[in-house]
């Protein structure tokens, strides 16, 4: 019996026990937001993850305060060969909240099996992560050939910059020859791939004043400076007709270089409506992944019912404004608040607020790490591994890179289209937990062989 052959049974055998092991972590409503849900909730995910690491040798497991209040799990378990390289495993354990819990088709947390699929918040993002980081290492048992470290962050997702700041206050606890981000995923179910490209993001809450209090719509509509229809103004112009993101400063012409996205495969893994034509002039993988773009993210103006013949006196959104590598945030944000403010109508009062950001980030393809989970990809999966960007941003990639500049960062993880991460019905393909813990332990055997 091969390795090969071997490590996939042992990961199949594996599988009725990850199933279980997720179910409970996602009945885990662990949203990183005191002003949703417990944070009773957070604590009891990051003991549920301790516990489990603990189990598999790594004995020191603890749980480590960040500045943001979020605890993250922390351990190492030392292979006996100081000469061996060391690999960082890391994911998330906190959750995006369900949102409109009347738009899931199960309850969102509770893992329920639908079609193949594994459904409820957290399933994929990033709870299914973790659990191929424990079937990996169960399918090797003690033959695990490099010294490794964990952290399993808890406030990924609210982006309050925790594990951020760790990092450079306690290097020891993190410094790896190899980090494995396991918060990302595939181009598709069966098709291996790791993100060497991440945008940067800058969050901003605008706010528009326009009158002293609301104002009766018949005696004072058609003169009364309305702050909504300013407001609905100023977002509008941040887009032209084609749907191209349009803010002064940044540039909108950059083209990816990568694997290509095709408009059809988009627009099916997306579920655009009939008719609805997707945005921008350049291709699908141009806008995601090479070019800025904005996204209203929320909107504080009256609800539809009991909204009352008024002017509104006051409007706010807040935006997500995504950038590509080689753009810094700062400028991206000193761009974005010139647009905002410039395109204010009729003299209303405008107040633009950072709430955060991050910079782009661009992974080096070129180290023995690389080359090695390349090859386990394409061992565990049986096709060859790509590369992709993704629009996503993970700001403590470059903590990461700042922090260990030798350090080979790979993203990776069993996303892919399908699993709606961040959205109602979030799921994961089983497949995709089984064929990543088989290609991770793979790489852990052929990374230490690099070394030998």
């Amino acid at each position: 019996m091969t390795v090969h052959t071997h490590l996939e049974d042992r990961v199949g055998d594996l599988m009725p026990l990850a199933r279980e092991e997720l179910a409970e972590l996602v009945a885990v409503p662990s949203v990183a937001d005191p002003r949703q849900y417990p944070p009773e909730e957070c604590d009891r995910a990051a003991n549920w993850v301790r516990e489990r690491f603990a189990a598999l040798g790594f004995t020191d497991a603890r749980l480590v305060e960040t500045a943001d209040g979020s605890k993250a799990v922390v351990g190492s378990r030392p292979c006996g060969d100081p000469s061996a390289p060391t690999v960082l495993l890391y994911a998330h354990y906190d959750v995006q909240p369900p949102l409109d819990e009347k738009a899931w088709h199960t309850a969102p947390f509770e893992l329920t099996e639908v079609d193949g699929r594994w459904y409820g918040r957290g399933a994929c993002d990033c709870k299914a992560n973790i659990l191929m980081h424990l079937t990996a290492l169960r399918a090797l048992g003690g033959d695990v050939p490099v010294n490794l470290k964990l952290v399993v962050e808890g406030s990924e997702e609210q982006g309050t910059g925790g594990l951020e700041g760790l990092v450079p206050q306690q290097p020891d606890l993190f410094a790896a020859d190899a980090i494995l981000v396991c918060d990302t995923g595939n181009a598709s179910v069966g098709h291996p791939a790791v993100t060497v490209s991440l945008r940067g993001m800058v969050n901003v809450v605008v706010t528009v004043d326009a009158l002293r209090s609301e104002l009766h719509s018949g005696m004072f509509g058609g003169a009364a400076p309305d702050a909504l229809a300013a407001l609905i103004a100023i977002l509008a112009s941040l887009r032209d007709k084609k749907g191209n993101t349009t803010i002064a400063g940044l540039d909108a012409s950059q083209t990816w270089s990568g694997a290509p996205y095709d408009p059809a495969q988009f627009a099916g893994d997306a579920g655009t409506l009939d008719g609805v034509q997707l945005l921008g002039d350049g291709s699908v993988s141009d806008m995601l992944w090479a070019r800025p773009a904005v996204t209203v993210i929320g909107i504080d103006c009256p609800p539809v019912v009991g909204s009352a013949s008024a002017i509104n006196p006051r409007a706010a959104a807040r935006l997500n404004l995504r950038i590509p590598p080689g753009m810094e945030p700062g400028k991206a944000e000193a761009a974005l608040r010139a647009h905002l403010l410039g395109a204010a109508p009729w003299g209303v009062h405008v107040d633009v607020a950072l709430e955060a950001s991050g910079a782009p980030f661009r992974a080096r393809t070129d180290g023995p790490a690389y080359r090695a989970i390349a090859e386990a990809m394409e061992e565990a999966y049986g096709v060859p591994m790509t590369t992709l960007g993704q629009g996503g941003s993970i700001p403590l990639c470059n903590v990461f890179a700042d922090t260990f500049p030798d350090a080979e960062i790979i993203l990776m993880g069993t996303e892919e289209p399908q699993a709606l991460i961040h959205a109602p019905n979030e799921s994961v393909d089983p497949r995709e937990i089984s064929a990543m813990a088989l290609a991770e332990a793979l790489f852990l055997q052929r990374y230490a062989a690099t070394r030998s």
